[in-house]
């Protein structure tokens, strides 16, 4: 898939109904002032202006809850970002939303303003986490607003939030489960940061909330991943965009942040599944040789090497050699007592 020029478009707390405790777009985003017609056509002339290909280009509204903002400003909105998918100078409209913000008329309007993918930012299909992240509403209607979406012919994209006030590993492993059956298109991880001028800041200084920390939260992700792989959905996003709010010295108080979170989630993932095919295969020498494609031999080797020295110690061999070839996003090839292409969704435990 060809990458996409992506238009970031962030409209912070604009129709949010309420404030989750988690929350505060502004500190998130670096935003604080309202989003008008020409500020969304500056924003788009200005992102095409540093793209070099026109062809695979995607405005995304992110933040707050697009669909829950009055009709005619949606409208507006939407208006000027058809127009330039009219012009041929963009290809996609991705908007998120809240799950109690979808009915049929608000679809009837994104699909006549040309939107291809709509986010429903779910974070936990867990009753008591919901309650207690003050989401404002049920899981019912996010089963509701999922079928609703795709009965349009919308691609639907699901978030999902770890580490929330209530939650733990099985209660997030259920909402990734229940994910699977919607079918979605694509989706995205967050671990919970606690921000600056949040409820759950509020609660943490009060001893109310214990957040997720860094180490405990990445097998805890890889677990999440694991699910999704193996079904074949793509998790665009594992963890915040650094931005100068979200970043260490910035607005982070407590939580599982790191710039190249992703990359700590999946070296540990393929670390995980590469210790227990060895052991499970005895496919060992003393000097083992694996091949995989760019990315996924920077994941094996880990961060300074962390993995590669781990994985040499654990198996008790005398040398690991990694070597580049063009393999697909799963596949690993071993040169051991035997050579053997694996794909390392089969050995994660």
């Amino acid at each position: 898939m060809a990458k996409r020029n992506i238009i970031p478009i962030f409209i912070p707390h604009y129709g949010c109904p309420n404030d989750c405790v988690f929350c505060n777009q502004r500190k998130i985003t670096g935003i604080s002032t309202d989003i008008s017609n020409s500020d969304v056509e500056d924003t788009i002339l200005e992102y095409l202006s540093y793209f070099k290909r026109k062809d695979n280009v995607e405005v995304a509204f992110y933040g707050g809850s697009f669909t829950a903002i009055p009709l005619e400003e949606q409208v507006g909105f939407l208006k000027i970002a058809h127009s330039y998918k009219e012009k041929g100078l963009v290809k996609y409209i991705r908007l998120s939303t809240r799950p109690d913000a979808i009915d049929e008329e608000i679809l009837d309007n994104l699909k006549k303003y040309g939107v291809d993918i709509i986010e429903l930012g779910v974070q936990s299909l867990d009753p008591g986490v919901l309650r207690l992240s003050n989401r404002g509403h049920d899981s019912s209607c996010v089963y509701e607003a999922a079928s609703l979406i795709k009965s349009y012919g919308f691609k639907l994209g699901l978030q999902q939030m770890v580490g929330l006030p209530g939650d733990d590993l099985e209660k997030s492993l259920y909402t990734a489960r229940k994910f699977v059956k919607l079918e979605p298109y694509c989706v995205r991880i967050y671990p919970t940061l606690v921000i600056k001028e949040t409820a759950l800041c509020k609660n943490l200084e009060r001893g109310s909330y214990q957040a997720l920390e860094l180490e405990d939260s990445i097998g805890y992700v890889a677990d999440l991943l694991n699910i999704y792989y193996r079904h074949n959905i793509n998790v665009i996003r594992v963890g915040l965009q650094p931005t100068d709010n979200i970043n260490y010295g910035g607005d982070i108080v407590a939580g599982a942040f790191h710039p190249a979170y992703r990359q700590l989630v999946e070296s540990y993932y393929f670390k995980k599944a590469l210790i227990y095919y060895f052991r499970s295969s005895n496919n060992i020498e003393d000097e083992v040789t694996i091949l995989a494609n760019g990315k996924n031999i920077s994941n094996i080797s880990g961060q300074g090497s962390k993995n590669k020295k781990e994985i040499i110690k654990k198996l008790g061999i005398k040398k690991l050699n990694l070597r580049q070839e063009d393999l697909t996003n799963f596949e690993v090839k071993i040169l051991s007592k035997k050579d053997e292409v694996i794909d390392v969704r089969d050995y994660y435990r």
